[in-house]
């Protein structure tokens, strides 16, 4: 959540928050100046219900905002990762780099015993490519998967698949932060819209 859109959120609570204590205050000063017993009781009773309703905003509220600052927390680690990954992963720097034709299209980066292992680059010949880490001919690590559509991911590798904490950043503006596992999404994501909206998405 961007700091406006986090301020936002907050300030919106904050109103719904006072409007709501200004209800109970109200309806509190009609009981203390009403003498009717029935009337006492009927605000009463909106009196709890609004408390109760109250209370589950609130607690719904401070859940999002938790869940929130946890995933930025872990997530700001997984990009200074990949920050400092795009530093190192510009092709001129790469050491003994080679080029090895693949059945899909071609790598470039290091080589060790013919297999890619280290730093590297995949071409693929329907556009996409893959620039991050190799072990054992796989990718495997921190890894940025750029699809030829203009989505991209970037965060863990595990056996060619996306596994670990990543971000995704969709072609329309939006992106998306979470774990991923064998390749897919799984668990709670934030969701983060190009117009500053928040939203928690399950998987």
């Amino acid at each position: 959540m961007n700091q406006n859109a986090f301020s936002l959120n907050n300030q919106i609570y904050a109103n719904n928050n006072n409007i709501l204590l200004g209800i109970i205050n109200e309806l509190q000063q009609i009981i203390n100046y009403s003498k009717e017993d029935l009337t006492i009781k009927k605000i009463s009773d909106i009196i709890i219900k609004i408390n109760f309703f109250f209370n589950e905003y609130k607690k719904d509220h401070e859940s999002i905002m938790n869940q929130f600052a946890l995933q930025q927390n872990q997530l700001a680690s997984v990009q200074n990762q990949l920050n400092q990954l795009n530093k190192n992963l510009k092709i001129n720097n790469i050491n003994n780099q080679q080029e090895l034709k693949l059945e899909n299209g071609r790598y470039v980066g290091q080589v060790i015993n013919g297999l890619r292992e280290g730093k590297g680059i995949e071409y693929y010949n329907d556009g996409d490519r893959y620039e991050g880490d190799f072990r054992n001919n796989k990718r495997e690590g921190k890894g940025i998967y750029y699809h030829h559509n203009g989505d991209r991911y970037e965060g863990d590798f595990r056996n060619n698949q996306p596994e670990g904490k990543a971000i995704y950043y969709f072609n329309n503006g939006n992106r998306e932060m979470g774990d991923y596992y064998n390749g897919k999404p799984k668990g709670k994501f934030v969701m983060l819209t190009r117009n500053g909206e928040v939203k928690i998405n399950n998987y």
